[in-house]
């Protein structure tokens, strides 16, 4: 490595200074794993033969663990049914070291996808869910200033399932502290999330908000377009097996893919804005907490399911790209 080239392994180590805070739709990831030998009589579907049940934290709840992974705190504020689900989730992250604030709600049941293995391919997903009350909307809204206290970036986590109704409120609030607001959209109307450090659309999400392009200059028109207009510091689209691009004021970055083996995308986009995140918080620059986000994403894409990528493995690729 040239003398004068950053010292990653001494940048890694600063992840740990990072006091991240999270907002979002969480949910409950239930694997059922088996053997499938057969097909049913009774329609044409496999039958599943279960072996094994597993439950992991999802949404904004695996958001908050890829956090805790690369050394750094995290603290969520979330919605949850006021049901076994929810309780269930509480203690996962409990248990995995998460300071969660987790608002249990009667009316909306705490979201659960159930996902169905069979000879590590996905067969089926069944989703429960229902959107939260603006009671439960109101709570968070009141709950958020301290959960911000002490904390150098605000990450939003939007699933689309109602936890995120004050966002305006929310980004307002981050930017009046002075620190990075990140959020994960969802949906077609970006309006809400104007004013926001940056924002980190899939390839698909951002196309179906800025409409289609023909070439790549076209794509850097829309990016830089859209970015100005919701007046963003930056713009990130990840843009799967051709990498991410970072739109900034004064320069539009590229970042090719660094995945080895794609073997399970689930997950992929919370572990970007988890990285960009903690990286932001322990006072990295935009464009080098991109290039470590794009890194983790490259190797998360390996592993089933919803998954977290820590610290060790990322010194791993730098050494690999060292040798």
């Amino acid at each position: 490595m040239p003398s004068d080239a950053p010292d990653m392994a001494g940048d890694l180590h600063s992840l740990a200074r990072a006091q991240v805070a999270i907002v979002g739709d969480v949910m409950l990831d239930r694997y059922w794993f088996g053997k499938v030998e057969r097909i049913s009589p009774e329609a044409p579907v496999p039958v599943v033969q279960v072996r094994r049940e597993e439950e992991r934290p999802g949404g904004a709840a695996n958001v908050a663990l890829n956090v805790l992974a690369l050394g750094a705190q995290a603290r969520l504020l979330a919605p949850v049914g006021d049901d076994g689900a929810g309780e269930r989730l509480g203690t996962l992250l409990t248990d995995a070291g998460v300071k969660a604030v987790l608002i249990p709600d009667k009316a909306c049941p705490t979201t659960v996808k159930l996902r169905v293995i069979g000879h590590q391919q996905q067969l089926l997903r069944m989703d429960f869910e229902a959107q939260p009350s603006q009671a439960h909307s109101d709570a968070v809204r009141q709950q958020a200033p301290a959960l911000l206290i002490n904390a150098k970036a605000l990450l939003l986590s939007d699933y689309g399932k109602g936890a995120l109704r004050e966002v305006e409120h929310l980004v307002a609030l981050g930017r009046s502290l002075g620190i990075p607001v990140l959020i994960d959209p969802k949906g077609r109307d970006y309006r809400p999330y104007q004013g926001a450090t940056i924002i980190t659309p899939n390839l698909g999400e951002f196309q179906a908000v800025a409409g289609t392009w023909a070439n790549e200059a076209q794509f850097r028109a829309l990016g830089e377009q859209w970015r100005a207009s919701l007046q963003l510091e930056a713009l990130l689209v990840t843009r799967g097996e051709e990498g991410m691009t970072l739109f900034m004021e004064n320069a539009i970055h590229h970042h090719p893919a660094q995945a080895r083996e794609v073997f399970d995308v689930t997950g992929a986009g919370d572990t970007v804005i988890a990285t960009l995140a903690t990286a932001l918080a322990a006072g990295w620059a935009m464009d080098r907490a991109v290039e470590l986000a794009n890194r983790a994403a490259g190797i998360v894409v390996g592993k089933l399911g919803a998954a977290v990528v820590t610290v060790e493995e990322l010194a791993a690729t730098e050494s690999m790209r060292e040798g």
